[in-house]
């Protein structure tokens, strides 16, 4: 029987285990144009002993930034400056992807350089606010994307995926999920074109598998994950329609599987019968961050590697507490428990962090 401590093989490695450390945002990027910093670099060396260890949300474009001071992959001092964090990670023996992470219509436009305004697949606003340097801001109407608007996404994911290897990560992982801009693609309350990339479920998932084409061409897809969130509510997206979620999640993880990629991400709602039928559904392997909701993940996650429910699990507030995880969870314990006042805007400089992201 297969444990969560059996080593798996993700983009040509072999991993160690098959604990993930989960993309979590912290807004930590205090350097200039937006670059990874030494404290950076700190904290991720420090939990390399994950399996697979996926970064914070990482911008493609300077539009696509939704909060303050988090990093980018799109300017060359960007790339330099993940250097040092892709260092501390494999001079720990560890493996790293960087989650790109367009966030679209969530954000603001006085967190993005001047002249440019959130983009989204529609000019639907999100309901809610999103905290910047000025304090929390309302979302604002974004601005359709047209049809050349897409190319350029679709390319700028691609670059910074390029952006990525030179940077010395081990992959990437495409954010679908989490109400960001392809999560907004395929959702039909904040998608309402009536163009190829609307309208119905093949509409709506093609911007997505096009970014997964594009990245895995640029860099392989064996280098590619990819994160998916079905009916998550988060920022604000209506997918409660359950014959709609899983006809638009099948179609999406079925031309994702052609792709032959490194995994697929799945953030799991209540619904443990829908991740077990996309888990039959998705050919290679399947990362679980699991429902446990209203706590975090735990120990007892592992169990869902013994009986199949997935290849891996990801870890989001339990690990940012216990930097050794694995080792703790190999041992049993004990624990730190994560403690909201510093997960959720005790932080440096007041700004929130987001472990379940």
């Amino acid at each position: 029987m297969t444990n969560a401590f059996a080593p798996i093989e993700v983009a040509g490695r072999s991993l160690a285990n098959r604990i993930v450390m989960a993309p979590m945002t912290r807004s930590r990027a205090y350097g200039p144009g937006a670059t990874a910093t030494d404290l950076m670099a700190a904290y991720y060396g420090q939990r390399a002993s994950a399996g697979l260890v996926v970064s914070e949300g990482i911008q493609p474009s300077p539009v696509g930034q939704g909060y303050p001071d988090t990093p980018g992959l799109h300017s060359p001092e960007q790339v330099h400056a993940w250097r040092k964090v892709t260092d501390a990670v494999h001079a720990e023996g560890g493996v790293i992807f960087a989650q790109l992470m367009h966030t679209g219509r969530i954000g603001h436009p006085s967190l993005l350089p001047a002249g440019l305004h959130p983009v989204a697949p529609s000019a639907v606003a999100a309901r809610g606010q999103v905290f910047t340097h000025e304090g929390p801001m309302d979302f604002v109407t974004p601005r359709e994307l047209d049809a050349d608007g897409i190319a350029r996404t679709v390319a700028d994911f691609a670059d910074a995926a390029r952006n990525a290897i030179t940077a010395g990560f081990d992959g990437v992982e495409i954010h679908g999920a989490n109400g960001y801009l392809i999560h907004q693609f395929l959702s039909p309350g904040a998608n309402r074109r009536a163009d190829g990339w609307g309208v119905d479920v093949a509409g709506r998932v093609r911007f997505g598998l096009e970014v997964a084409e594009a990245v895995a061409e640029a860099i392989g897809g064996h280098r590619t994950g990819f994160r998916i969130s079905p009916a998550n509510p988060y920022n604000d997206i209506a997918e409660q329609d359950a014959a709609d979620v899983e006809d638009t999640y099948t179609t999406l993880v079925t031309g994702l599987g052609e792709l032959n990629l490194a995994y697929l991400h799945m953030i799991e709602s209540a619904d443990r019968e829908l991740t077990g039928r996309l888990r039959k559904t998705w050919p290679g392997t399947f990362v679980l961050n699991p429902h446990t909701h209203p706590r975090s993940t735990g120990p007892d996650a592992l169990a869902l590697v013994e009986d199949g429910t997935a290849d891996m699990i990801a870890f989001g507030a339990l690990f940012l507490a216990n930097p050794d995880l694995p080792a703790r969870l190999a041992a049993r314990g004990p624990y730190n428990t994560p403690d909201p006042t510093t997960f959720y805007g005790g932080d440096h400089r007041g700004y929130t962090d987001y472990p379940s992201l």
